[in-house]
Formats: structure tokens, sequence, C-alpha cells
């Protein structure tokens, strides 16, 4: 995060609050699965298998849709390097707009799994100066890295520069209320917001890499 310009910092800070905002969406209309956050589904699915309840089955298949999101977003990614995170969101846009027609049209689950595709794929948008992606949809290791970096700071040695990380989180927090808040305004509205997001991160991504 603190290695991007602060054309992709900023980017990077968009996504998280799609990826929060779409989790939401997801949480609430799945009655308590993620599709971004798959630590909390791999709990869930092996409480699921402890209790020999359906619960595993669901989040094992979130789980196998958002890992091929994943491989397809990082594909993606390779066939447009140059333009890798533009693509990468208008792929993400498309997605969305899928699962919201889905939603509509009374497929709730095929919708949810949609939702999960999306955020596996988003994932691929951004890529650190060494070539590692950099994950935006969850935040654990964030968490962490910002931990240490105010340890850091406090000894008064190494890297402390920790605010970047906060922003990160924050960003990801900050989507997830507001997607909840809208979720239960209107839904129909939550699935229009994520849309226009994610179509405004891919035109932002796009001016970026023609700036240059």
């Amino acid at each position: 995060m603190i290695r991007f310009d602060r054309s992709h910092q900023l980017l990077a800070v968009g996504v998280a609050v799609l990826a929060g905002f779409v989790d939401a969406i997801g949480f609430v209309e799945s009655g308590g699965f993620f599709v971004s956050f798959m630590t909390g589904n791999s709990t869930r699915m092996a409480v699921g298998a402890a209790e020999w309840h359906r619960a595993a089955l669901l989040a094992g298949g979130i789980i196998a849709v958002f890992v091929t999101g994943v491989v397809t977003g990082a594909l993606v990614a390779g066939r447009f390097r140059e333009r890798r995170a533009a693509t990468v969101l208008l792929c993400v846009t498309l997605l969305l707009t899928v699962a919201a027609a889905l939603r509509f049209a009374g497929a709730d689950w095929p919708a949810i799994l949609c939702l999960a595709f999306a955020m596996g794929v988003v994932n691929a948008a951004l890529e650190g100066r060494d070539g590692t992606i950099v994950g935006v949809t969850y935040m654990t290791g964030t968490l962490i890295q910002m931990g240490q970096k105010i340890a850091n700071r406090l000894r008064g040695e190494g890297d402390g520069r920790w605010l970047h990380h906060l922003g990160l989180w924050a960003g990801l927090v900050g989507g997830a209320i507001m997607g909840a808040r809208i979720l239960l305004w209107s839904v129909p509205s939550a699935y229009g917001a994520a849309i226009l997001l994610a179509a405004a991160l891919s035109l932002r991504a796009a001016r970026s890499v023609g700036e240059r």
C-alpha cells in the first residue's frame, strides 16, 4: 500500500470501500454469509460441518466461487497488463450488474454467488511493484501491518507509516456501513450504488493510465 503512488493509494481505498459495500449487501441478503471475507466463511463451513448443517455447503460453495473469481481476475489482469485496474474493475461492474439482474429476477442465491465471484475478480485490480496481487477485500493482514508499524513508531525504529493501513481498513468499514444502510432502505438502490461505484472506479483507473 505505501509503495503505491498517491493515485493508486486512493484507488486502493476506493476498491476497499466497494468491497465493504458489496460484502454488506451479500451478508444481509444471504442471512450471514460473506461474499468477500473468506476467513469468516471458512469458519462457518467448519462449524456447519461439525454440526452437519447445510451452512457448510453454502459457505463452501461461496468460497469455491470466490476462488474461481480470483483465478479469472488474474487471467484478465495478465491479458490486459497496461490497463489491468480499469479492465478488472469494468468486469466487476458487469458482474455486479448481472448480480442485480439475478436478484430482481428472483434468483437470490445465484445473485449472491455472482457477488462473490465479482469480489474474487476485484482482487486482481491492483498489483504491487514486486508483481504480487494486492488484496483489498480482507483486512486481517492490513491490521497486522498497521499494528506492527505502530510498534515501530513507538520504538522509534523501522517503518512507522501506519496511517495508510488505517485508511484502507476505514474504507472497507465505511463502505460496509453505507452498503448496509442503503440496502435496509432500498434494495434496488443498494445494488445500483454498488454498480455505479464500480463503474466510477473503473473510469478513474482508466484516467490514471491515460495521464501517465
